[in-house]
């Protein structure tokens, strides 16, 4: 395995040195082999009960270096000046054999660390369970992610408002550097440790930014680029972060923190699920502004180690530009318009009035559409059906690749939040072949699965799910 610990060869400030504990009975319940092969680590996935001990943290990753990071961060728009790693341990980074790139492996939810607060270090199994399913079906979706290599029971109870079983995630990224990080220094007037901070954020993530005259502020325009092209992947297929606080906000743009996160069922713009958002912040509707606000906070930092407000606000206002056009963009592709035009953009806006207005589901009803390219009676969408038609119509191709173009751009199967909680439950009571089979269909989003047709289908009323909780 070829193991690296370059974070932790940063100043000591910059972390905590910690040892995760033995939990009484670790047991593997998911373990991730092709991202293992990605990573290099095949080695390690002849063993179950190996497996088991080093992701539960019972033992050390042999060659890492164990550390809980530093970082303060905005959490529901009020500054905290020292969040940190207060369940998390970052074991070590491992270079890929595949692509070269360096990646970190984090355990979430392997007990106390130096910025646990009054909180315990541990995880409940419920949002272990929730965030392998949702960020590998991330992945399979396109969205940039980090991802999951492992899930195991501690054999342990977690107490939160009643005793549920504990677990461990073992959390792959391509960093764990957020805007968060940033402000941790920025906060205690420390320019030299964010100049470090930006030079190996630079290096590990934007090296192209290295030669820039104008490094500092040619890496933030990376950044509100990455974030904007996030945001608008997450909107295209109907997800909802939940709790974009800057701590959650990866330089990287990859989604980072699967915690009061959802897919929509119903569309509505305003919709909210995670049950501590109760002004509805970080609503579906208003997740791209909330990343430009927190880029903002990233400025704020920056501007402590070089250029004037005014260069930070150019890069800054270049988000919303950034994130119409890969917006829109996706949902052309999810209507099946293979040419930019600029009707394109009054017709999406069309398509979501219409699911409003109709209480419409998100997912299901972008498929439903595409039938009518083969379909001749009587239409379902009205006028915006005939606009729509008329459109496709004129395009190169026609109704054939706009049919290719809708197949290839909207999944058959999300992580719907009923279908996820319900894998949970039964895991709860040691059955894991829900979840084994809602992994089965987000493992291919965009295929058929004869005989598992249910998991497409939206909730009935008594299994809609309304709120969701981060588990900490």
């Amino acid at each position: 395995m070829k193991l690296s610990n370059s974070y932790a060869e940063l100043p000591e400030h910059f972390y905590a040195r910690i040892r995760t504990h033995p939990v009484p009975s670790p047991r593997l319940l998911a373990w991730n082999g092709s991202l293992a092969a990605h990573l290099g680590l095949e080695e390690l996935g002849g063993d179950k009960e190996r497996l088991a001990a080093i992701f539960s943290g019972s033992e050390p990753l042999p060659g890492g270096r164990t550390i809980a990071m530093a970082y303060a961060g905005h959490q529901f728009g009020n500054f905290v000046p020292r969040l940190g790693d207060g369940r998390a341990a970052l074991l070590a980074e491992v270079i890929s054999p595949r692509d070269g790139r360096r990646y970190d492996i984090q355990l979430k939810g392997s007990g106390l660390t130096p910025f646990s607060r009054n909180g315990d270090g541990k995880s409940p199994l419920g949002p272990v369970i929730r965030e392998y399913l949702l960020s590998e079906a991330m992945h399979r979706l396109g969205v940039p992610t980090t991802r999951s290599l492992a899930a195991v029971a501690t054999g342990e109870p977690v107490f939160r408002d009643w005793l549920e079983p504990g677990g461990v995630l073992t959390r792959v990224a391509s960093s764990h550097i957020r805007v968060g990080t940033f402000e941790y220094f920025a906060s205690r007037r420390d320019g030299e440790a964010l100049q470090t901070l930006v030079d190996y954020a630079i290096q590990r993530h934007y090296p192209d930014c290295a030669t820039d005259e104008n490094h500092v502020n040619t890496f933030f325009s990376a950044v509100v680029a990455a974030q904007a092209r996030l945001v608008a992947h997450w909107m295209a297929i109907g997800f909802i972060h939940g709790v974009m606080n800057t701590d959650n906000c990866a330089i990287s743009g990859e989604t980072l923190d699967y915690g009061p996160c959802a897919f929509l069922d119903t569309f509505h713009i305003d919709k909210v699920f995670s049950s501590i958002d109760h002004q509805g912040r970080y609503a579906y509707g208003r997740q791209a502004h909330m990343a430009q606000w927190n880029l903002a906070r990233l400025a704020e930092c920056l501007m402590m180690i070089e250029g004037e407000r005014e260069d930070y606000e150019v890069r800054l206002n270049e988000f919303q530009a950034t994130f119409e056009a890969h917006y829109f963009a996706l949902m052309g592709r999810k209507l099946g318009l293979s040419q930019p035009d600029p009707e394109d953009r009054e017709l999406v806006t069309a398509w979501l009035q219409l699911l409003q207005d109709r209480r419409l589901d998100y997912t299901r009803s972008f498929r439903q559409l595409a039938v009518r390219l083969e379909a001749d009676d009587a239409l379902l969408f009205d006028d915006f059906e005939t606009r729509w038609l008329q459109q496709i119509d004129r395009q190169p191709g026609g109704r054939e690749t706009a049919a290719g173009l809708m197949a290839a751009a909207n999944p058959l199967f999300i992580p719907r939040n009923h279908q996820v909680e319900r894998a949970i439950h039964a895991a709860y009571e040691d059955d894991l072949s829900l979840f084994d089979e809602l992994h089965q269909v987000l493992s291919a989003p965009f295929d058929a699965h004869p005989g598992l047709e249910n998991y497409a289908e939206p909730p009935a009323e008594n299994e809609q799910v309304l709120a969701t909780f981060c588990g900490t």
